[in-house]
């Protein structure tokens, strides 16, 4: 990406409020929860999955997956998490059980009674597990990509300060947009010519205020906060929820030492090693994690 571009798409960063009138000229569909009002995306017929994407990312992390899913027969349902992409800004703490929240009240809300097959990418793995924790018995199977969550991680040095209480909030208000937009293509290893445009669309839903304190509020309350994170997980090993798990070797967002830890509290689980693959590989790599997810979906 050329520079200019660049700068002009951190010019834009937080300059809009998400109003009813920006909604409205916005893709997918929106829906008022008690949590707040959620951007989603709905189609398909047939068994349903939920997609529930990661850290900053919203739910186009999963275009490539979701297309894919929903041509195999399956009703898919991605949505953005509170504070990212284009759902709400809510003026609280960012926690694993306001996501879960989140995550009951659209269910409940589009699928009623129906049980479901549960992905979470990163963050969400501590979203979808704690979920599971939070709400029992609604989880047919679940699909871990690169989860973040285990108390084996060991967060680095930028995680701790931006957290610091009063610290944090200055410095990630002066670099978290240029640090986030930057980033978010940084692990993309095997399709080049797509990093662009990924970080016009992630540019695009961080045109709107409160992005920042919602990213920033998630990785003191959920990213590092791993002692409540895990919780999450000992309540999937314990329920018996069928888990694939997948990981790439190196991915520098959350490193691959910590799937030991992963095979310690889920032993059961399906782990499937990705020589090489960084942290987004389900839209770096989405033909070859879609040829070790479908098979288990079939089962």
């Amino acid at each position: 990406m050329e520079k200019s571009e660049l700068k002009e798409l951190l010019k834009k960063c937080e300059k809009l409020e998400l109003t009813d009138e920006e909604r409205a000229k916005c893709y997918g569909s929106f829906i008022d929860l008690p949590c707040g009002n959620t951007h989603y995306q709905m189609e398909g017929d047939g068994e349903a999955v939920v997609l529930v994407h990661g850290y900053a990312t919203p739910y186009f992390i999963y275009d490539k997956i979701y297309e894919a899913l929903i041509a195999k027969g399956y009703k898919v349902l991605r949505y953005d998490l509170l504070g990212r992409g284009l759902s709400e800004r809510v003026k609280k703490d960012y926690t694993p059980d306001i996501f879960a929240q989140q995550l009951k009240e659209l269910t409940d809300a589009l699928l009623g009674d129906e049980k479901f097959i549960l992905f979470g990418t990163s963050m969400g793995g501590t979203v979808t597990t704690s979920y599971c924790r939070l709400f029992p018995g609604k989880v047919k199977k679940l699909v871990l990509l690169a989860p973040a969550g285990m108390d084996s991680f060991k967060p680095p040095f930028y995680m701790k300060l931006c957290s610091a209480p009063v610290l944090g909030k200055i410095l990630f208000k002066i670099i978290g947009k240029s640090v986030l937009v930057k980033r978010c293509a940084g692990e993309m290893i095997y399709s080049p010519d797509e990093k662009d445009d990924f970080m016009r669309k992630f540019a695009f839903c961080a045109r709107y205020k409160g992005f920042i304190e919602s990213t920033r509020s998630s990785l003191k309350n959920t990213i590092i906060n791993t002692k409540e994170d895990v919780k999450g997980y000992f309540a999937a090993a314990e329920q018996k929820i069928p888990t694939l798990c997948i990981w790439g070797t190196v991915d520098k967002t959350m490193p691959y030492y910590q799937a030991e830890r992963f095979r310690e509290i889920l032993p059961d689980a399906k782990l499937v090693t990705f020589e090489n693959s960084g942290h987004i590989f389900l839209y770096d790599e989405a033909e070859k994690t879609l040829e070790v997810v479908l098979p288990f979906l079939d089962e």
